[in-house]
């Protein structure tokens, strides 16, 4: 950018381009939507106990963990090069949707508790996917 003088003065990137869009959208709405399910969760985690057959602390521990982890990931959504991040949300969802098919196995839930466990696996590996669509997108752009 050329300034009135003629000696070109400091140009901005914009935060993202075009190619990224899918992936920062997945990333954010992912952080947005599991920091919600975490607030929620907190709130209500006493009753919500007698449901899953977990106890009061292992909810209110579950909705923290996804609230702060949901507030990590929408911040690192704004950072210029998501590339990394991308990947790095991507590992931390399959994790997530294998260890929580696991736990519906693995814990003493009752079968509402299961269910709300493998549909939390299920919309997190929705996320994983939509967040590799962005991924391959910015591998081909």
């Amino acid at each position: 950018m050329m300034s009135v003088s003629g000696v070109s003065g400091p140009t901005t990137r914009p935060l993202y381009d075009s190619t990224d869009s899918l992936l920062r959208f997945a990333v954010r709405a992912d952080a947005t939507l599991t920091g919600l399910f975490g607030l929620v969760v907190a709130f209500i985690a006493d009753p919500l106990s007698s449901l899953t057959g977990l106890t009061s602390f292992q909810e209110y521990s579950v909705g923290a963990f996804f609230v702060f982890y949901g507030l990590v990931v929408f911040s690192l959504g704004a950072m210029p090069d998501l590339r990394g991040i991308g990947i790095g949300v991507i590992v931390a969802n399959v994790f997530f949707t294998l260890a929580s098919i696991v736990a519906a196995e693995a814990l003493p839930l009752t079968a509402t508790g299961a269910a709300l466990t493998v549909a939390s696996a299920a919309s997190t590996a929705v996320f994983a996917g939509l967040q590799y669509l962005g991924l391959r997108r910015l591998e081909t752009e």
